[in-house]
């Protein structure tokens, strides 16, 4: 006679000791689990509504300023320290963590137009509306010491913008040209211009860091080699380009903010067509800074909001606005990539979240565990209709609220004009444009 007996493994079972979690033997077989998509389904439409109610993106103002914040700029050796340019001349150092100011610095007459750091992190350059370049230590000075900068360079011209070298002793200007200035002279090591409109914005490329990019006031965003000391290749765009942010990632990709509230991300190979044109915004787009991980970008509009977009998308993910939040001149995204700081006209510079609905702190590994599997469990089924709807759903000021349905009525109406017309006229005899193409009025090399 047989006899069957159950044989089991204490080890399998049994805690090791009482904090442990209880082990649970699992069959995975799908045929045993029947409502397994149900269930989650459930789960994901839970997360998602969870991740709305938890959405409070902002975290701190600071204030202290005099006039409205013209410029920002980010230390690249500490997370926390970071430097304001305001309308009135001044400029000031904050710590993000205490937040609060530890340095105040009266740099310039009229407008801080512009200001960056070096690459070491030991000092940084601000240019004005007094012609003058002036580059400050970022220690203060000591103990019976003047506030006093380190170099002062007195140009011919207002300069508008500046931006310094990711890796060499160099910097660049612009205002009516673009000068490359080595830190050790008082004048430009070389001058490039093509076309005669003052220059707004300059910027290095963070991975080929000899190419520079800027945009003019007619309508160009023109690229420069620094070693051959000429311009490359420009591309005209319909409307004015207010600033260009490189990725810091991909090194022939960049973005740049229009008049035309839509922000255009371009591969410098081929200018004629951008790669995404980004629409959202419902009034001129001021400022654009890339996350470190070069997947999303951060945008700051005359509209008083910012937006947050992923680089492959053409609506944006995030929406942050305030009451009290005027237009929003500059933009910056911290470089660990958790938090977005943002500096507008009513003289505060204010933190949020990257992720609105994060968590601050440490995570215990089951707090991870569980966001992991909600994370997931959302991207699994974030096409079902009734889970797009609320993960989608942003409220909105009422100005912005119905100036988007006003340009959705003139969008539309614009779309039936053109294809009455292409409906009653010869074929072929009205070229489609694409929406890429129609921005780009000509590249020229």
């Amino acid at each position: 006679m047989k006899v069957k007996m159950l044989s089991r493994n204490p080890d399998n079972y049994v805690r090791e000791t009482k904090l442990d979690l209880q082990r649970v033997p699992r069959n995975y077989d799908p045929t045993l689990h029947p409502f397994e998509v149900p269930r989650e389904y459930v789960r994901a439409l839970n997360a998602t509504k969870l991740e709305r109610v938890f959405a409070k993106p902002f975290l701190a103002s600071l204030d202290g300023h005099r006039d409205g914040v013209n410029c920002l700029a980010k230390h690249p050796k500490n997370l926390a320290t970071v430097l304001s340019g305001a309308c009135d001349g001044e400029v000031r150092i904050w710590n993000l963590t205490q937040r609060n100011c530890i340095r105040t610095i009266q740099a310039h007459e009229g407008f801080v137009r512009g200001i960056c750091t070096r690459f070491c992190g030991t000092s940084f350059f601000t240019v004005g509306d007094d012609k003058t370049v002036k580059q400050w230590k970022m220690d203060g000075p000591g103990y019976g010491e003047e506030e006093e900068p380190l170099h002062t360079i007195l140009g011919k011209t207002v300069y508008t913008g500046i931006d310094h070298h990711w890796k060499e002793a160099v910097f660049a200007t612009c205002g009516q040209q673009v000068d490359i200035w080595d830190e050790q002279r008082t004048n430009p090591i070389c001058s490039m211009t093509w076309g005669f409109d003052s220059i707004s914005s300059v910027k290095f490329n963070p991975v080929e860091t000899f190419l520079l990019g800027s945009c003019a006031s007619d309508r160009n965003i023109v690229l420069y080699d620094m070693r051959q000391a000429t311009p490359l290749k420009k591309v005209i765009l319909d409307m004015r380009t207010n600033t260009i942010c490189w990725n810091p990632m991909e090194a022939f990709i960049f973005t740049a903010a229009n008049e035309d509230y839509n922000l255009y991300t371009f591969d410098m190979r081929a200018l004629d067509t951008p790669v995404m044109v980004h629409m959202d915004h419902v009034s001129a787009v001021l400022d654009v800074d890339y996350s470190p991980t070069g997947k999303e970008f951060v945008s700051a509009s005359f509209d008083k909001s910012i937006r947050i977009f992923p680089v492959d998308k053409s609506r944006s993910r995030e929406v942050y606005h305030t009451k009290r939040m005027q237009h929003v001149i500059c933009v910056k995204w911290t470089s660990d990539s958790k938090y977005i700081m943002c500096g507008s006209d009513e003289m505060n510079i204010r933190l949020w979240k990257a992720n609105a609905s994060e968590k601050l702190g440490v995570l215990t590994s089951r707090e991870k565990a569980a966001k992991d599997y909600n994370q997931k469990l959302k991207e699994k089924f974030q096409h079902y209709p009734h889970i797009k709807r609320i993960a989608r759903h942003r409220h909105l000021p009422k100005s912005i609220y119905s100036q988007i349905q006003e340009q959705r009525i003139m969008k539309e109406a614009r779309r039936r004009k053109e294809v009455n017309r292409i409906k009653h006229s010869k074929p072929g005899s009205v070229p489609i444009v694409s929406e890429k193409k129609k921005h780009i009025v000509a590249v020229v090399k």
